[in-house]
């Protein structure tokens, strides 16, 4: 090991690092370095030492001095739903940062290393991340699996009359707060989870964050507006969470932007609802959507669709396949077909060369000495295996090799999906 590294010992924290832990993850997020006495508790409520990995320069302890964190990488439960509704067990990396004192000198690559090892033998199917940079995970063999867009929404514009609710279907919106939402949201993700493949697990402690029921000194927390649709049966269908600001023009024109910081819907009535509740509400002439999925209905259900325009689209859910074999049978197929594909893994998890089958009944993934179809990276795979991306795509970009022509057509067939993943969470 060369001198650079050999003073950087990587490894679990204990209990009694995590405040400097908090510290040194608090630096590399640039948030001011103090970890209050509140941030430790809710640290140690959470972050699990076994699972939560730290780069110590030993330097300092020749002459005496506390060795200093200067790395952060964390990870925890996670399921992911699949293509057609069936959850895989993921790890979920989250708090990655490298100080930078000590940039390139392959901290990161360690500590990734060390926990997707991990990973791979606890049975995880995948592992996930929201990537704060584009080029760092690729080479860990992480793609972008789903993709976000935000739209901002003109009111006055869009072409709803605000005198009158512009569907009526028996359903109706209410005005509830945080208690209740704790009390029907997660019901109501679960179903959503059932339906919509990208989506993540939101466990307790997510629900209690987003509605104020614990502070984070190192957050600042503002309370939301928070309307539930309910169904003309009387079902929660529908949450939306905002704020709205208070601006107005010289003129006394009120000039107020409704921010959407959650949306989520389990019927197109309901999301069609808010999003007409939200373009209703008194003095609000902006409407800012928040992370919605690439093909939302938005802009549609406005009579104006230029109304809703663009104003962010990025990758967002990055996933890394740890088990090909069982990550291919989870997901659904429209279509029928076979593949052979050489998936290739430098660091040795996944790789090899697996015969697809598949159809409507299910899917049979097994190893195979045939003469493969399509060569591809395993981040290419975690790519096409959500559905978003286009294998035909990929190939004229140079990123899949097809060995047989024709097969990256056979590819988007059995692969791609009528609707795009979406991931409504960052972790």
């Amino acid at each position: 090991m060369s001198r650079r590294h050999k003073d950087i010992d990587i490894r679990p924290i204990d209990e009694s690092e995590i405040r400097d832990w908090g510290r040194a993850l608090f630096t590399g997020f640039l948030r001011p370095p103090v970890v209050s006495d509140n941030d430790a508790a809710d640290l140690a409520t959470h972050v699990v030492p076994s699972r939560t990995l730290a780069a110590f320069d030993d330097a300092g302890l020749r002459t005496g001095e506390a060795s200093p964190i200067v790395a952060t990488f964390r990870s925890f439960d996670q399921e992911l739903t699949a293509v057609g509704g069936t959850p895989v067990p993921a790890d979920a990396i989250t708090n990655v940062s490298v100080t930078a004192t000590h940039r390139r000198r392959g901290l990161l690559t360690r500590m990734m290393a060390q926990d997707l090892r991990a990973a791979k033998e606890r049975g995880d199917v995948v592992a996930t991340l929201i990537a704060a940079e584009y080029p760092i995970y690729g080479r860990y063999g992480f793609g972008a699996a789903a993709h976000t867009a935000e739209w901002t929404v003109d009111v006055p514009r869009s072409g709803l009359d605000r005198r009158r609710p512009a569907v009526d279907d028996g359903g109706r919106i209410d005005l509830v707060d945080g208690a209740d939402v704790r009390k029907l949201g997660p019901e109501l993700h679960e179903r959503l989870r059932r339906a919509q493949h990208g989506v993540v697990t939101r466990n307790d402690r997510w629900w209690q964050l987003s509605t104020g029921a614990i502070h984070r000194d190192s957050h600042t927390w503002t309370e939301p507006n928070y309307a539930v649709r309910r169904s003309p049966t009387g079902e929660i269908d529908g949450l939306a969470v905002y704020t709205c600001d208070d601006h107005w023009g010289d003129d006394k024109r009120p000039l107020n932007t409704a921010q959407v910081t959650s949306l989520i819907t389990t019927d197109p009535a309901a999301e069609r609802a808010l999003w007409h509740y939200l373009c209703s509400i008194d003095w609000v002439t902006t409407v800012k959507s928040g992370h919605r999925a690439p093909d939302d209905l938005l802009p549609h259900l406005l009579p104006d669709p230029r109304a809703a325009r663009l104003t962010s689209y990025a990758d967002w859910l990055w996933v890394r396949i740890l088990d090909v074999v069982r990550a291919l049978e989870a997901r659904a197929y429209d279509g029928s077909g076979a593949l052979v594909l050489e998936v290739v893994d430098e660091a040795g998890l996944a790789g090899g060369r697996y015969l697809l089958e598949a159809g409507p009944d299910g899917a049979a993934c097994t190893p195979t000495d045939r003469e493969p179809h399509l060569t591809l990276s395993v981040a290419e795979l975690a790519t096409l295996w959500l559905g978003d991306e286009s294998a035909v795509r990929l190939a004229a970009l140079g990123r899949v090799r097809e060995q047989q022509e024709g097969a990256a057509r056979v590819a988007d067939a059995l692969l791609r999906t009528s609707r795009r993943p979406w991931c409504p969470d960052v972790f």
